[in-house]
């Protein structure tokens, strides 16, 4: 081997030693990058997703409380009525159900009562009452008002009826005038009309 060869090979030898030195920096700077972005990627899966107005501490928003509103004096007596026979008045609430309000739509009105075996007085209606939410028939207590579907009758029960399909219990007469339409003999009419508050009755 010349002495230009041999300056050669030495030159070669010395080179990529010191290119294998240069990388090294590089090599280890973009595995400390990944390495950072793993850890960051970690944290933000911890993390989870940013909670939204109201919902810290719980994950879920916050609905807040719900009040009910109290009914107001004239809520609590729409479903009251007068019914009104030879000049003696009577006070019944109804039950808050479609036929009660169909009953109530239908007021006042002026109603033909017959009297049927001692137990109660019925009267044909200008118009049917709605059976919605209603069962096949019903056995009314004494001092019911009550509705009979079959003949679109309202009625007044001041006797003992036991059950029958088709009836619907309206409400309820009020004090004693179950007793007081029990002494009224025979046919009667009767005018049927929504009462106003309770305040300053009675």
């Amino acid at each position: 081997m010349t002495a230009a060869e041999g300056a050669s090979r030495a030159r070669s030898d010395v080179r990529h030693p010191a290119l294998v030195v240069g990388l090294v920096p590089v090599v280890l700077g973009l595995a400390g990058c990944a390495a950072d972005d793993s850890r960051a990627e970690r944290t933000s899966v911890a993390a989870g997703p940013p909670s939204s107005p109201g919902s810290a501490g719980t994950g879920r928003p916050s609905t807040g409380p719900v009040e009910a509103t109290a009914p107001t004096s004239s809520q609590r007596n729409t479903m009251d009525i007068e019914i009104t026979i030879d000049g003696r008045r009577f006070h019944a609430t109804l039950t808050d159900s479609a036929a009660a309000r169909d009953l109530l739509a239908q007021l006042p009105a002026t109603i033909d009562m017959r009297d049927h075996d001692g137990v109660e007085k019925t009267g044909r209606l200008a118009a049917p009452l709605s059976l919605d939410g209603q069962p096949e028939g019903a056995d009314p207590d004494v001092g019911d008002v009550g509705y009979y579907a079959p003949g679109n009758d309202l009625v007044l029960y001041y006797g003992d009826q036991s059950y029958y399909p088709g009836i619907v219990v309206l409400g309820r007469l009020e004090g004693d005038a179950a007793e007081e339409i029990a002494e009224l003999g025979g046919s009667v009419t009767a005018v049927v009309e929504t009462r106003g508050p309770r305040e300053g009755r009675d």
